[in-house]
């Protein structure tokens, strides 16, 4: 196949790689479009072939002058498929922070997102749910970029091997002991070869119908503050809430889903405060700030929830927040 165009506007990239199929194809890829960015790769010290991947990081890094971040998972630290995931976003965002990139470009690719579909769809979900992996998104001051997501893995093999691309296969991805194998390979890979076309069209099917349920809405970000202008229609204003919990790492239950469309204002994980008033949603982190009673009367009367208050008042005496 030929190269896939890319766009990608950001002038600071950092990108996921591994060595496997799908970010060794997206490091070329971004080659071919002249998009400039560095690399970072975790050794999780669980495979042999582990060091080789790392020095095949190091090599393409050195010969195609970019940055090669390595970070290598501690020893005495537990390891898991959460704990991992959660130890390579740290490692990530650490950089994202320290070098002032604009954007994290990360090789999810079509199986990933089918694959992201169907667990979800088995556990239980909406469609902001089944949709959840976009092409672009926002995560605190840096955007996630997955620009593949057209694409199956047989395409990038497909481009590596017509190239002559030097890539690893993670035998790992063979262990159905965990659940994102097990669903690739009873499902989600054996469904695309037959129907990858009709596949992908639904996708792009769906990507329309919820930017058609949102569009009614209006976010606006001041710092950590998140306010939501939406329809009224509590189904969607969950649905709004979910998806900028998940930005600050939170996964909420149905029960706690429950519990905000109940009370309306609450704090989640000790660190949180989630409020809805009639059509306005406040998501802010909760703090314990005194506050001046001016001040106190002016949210009462502009109907600022109490839990969202504190971290308000912060923003105020910042010169970020006005009534």
């Amino acid at each position: 196949m030929n190269t896939i165009n890319i766009e990608i506007t950001t002038a600071k990239n950092l990108l996921a790689f591994s060595g496997g199929v799908d970010s060794t194809a997206l490091f070329f890829m971004l080659m071919d479009n002249n998009i400039s960015f560095d690399i970072a790769i975790v050794d999780y010290n669980q495979r042999i072939q582990s060091k080789d991947e790392v020095i095949y990081a190091t090599q393409l890094a050195h010969k195609y002058n970019k940055k090669c971040f390595i970070s290598n998972y501690p020893s005495d630290l537990k390891f898991n498929e959460k704990d991992a995931r959660d130890y390579r976003h740290n490692f990530f965002e650490k950089i994202i922070e320290k070098d002032n990139y604009n954007a994290l470009i990360t090789a999810h690719q079509l199986n990933d997102k089918l694959e992201w579909f169907l667990m979800q769809f088995t556990k239980g979900a909406g469609l902001s749910e089944l949709t959840g992996m976009e092409k672009i998104s926002t995560k605190n001051d840096y955007l996630v970029l997955k620009p593949l997501l057209e694409y199956s893995k047989k395409d990038l093999q497909t481009y590596l091997d017509e190239n002559n691309i030097k890539y690893f296969i993670d035998q790992s991805n063979l262990d159905e002991k965990y659940k994102r194998n097990y669903f690739r390979h009873n499902f989600s890979n054996k469904l695309l070869e037959k129907y990858e076309d009709g596949i992908s069209q639904s996708f792009k099917y769906l990507e329309k119908d919820t930017i058609s349920l949102f569009e009614n809405s209006s976010i606006e970000y001041k710092k950590e503050l998140t306010i939501i202008k939406f329809n009224g229609d509590l189904n969607i204003g969950l649905r709004l809430i979910d998806k900028d919990l998940k930005k600050r790492g939170i996964i909420i239950s149905k029960g706690t889903r429950k519990e905000i469309e109940d009370k309306k204002e609450l704090v989640l994980s000790h660190r949180i405060s989630v409020a809805i008033v009639q059509d306005i949603i406040y998501i802010a982190p909760k703090i314990n700030i005194n506050m001046d009673k001016k001040f106190k009367e002016k949210c009462r009367i502009e109907k600022i929830p109490k839990n969202i208050r504190a971290y308000i008042f912060r923003l105020f005496e910042q010169n970020i927040f006005t009534f």
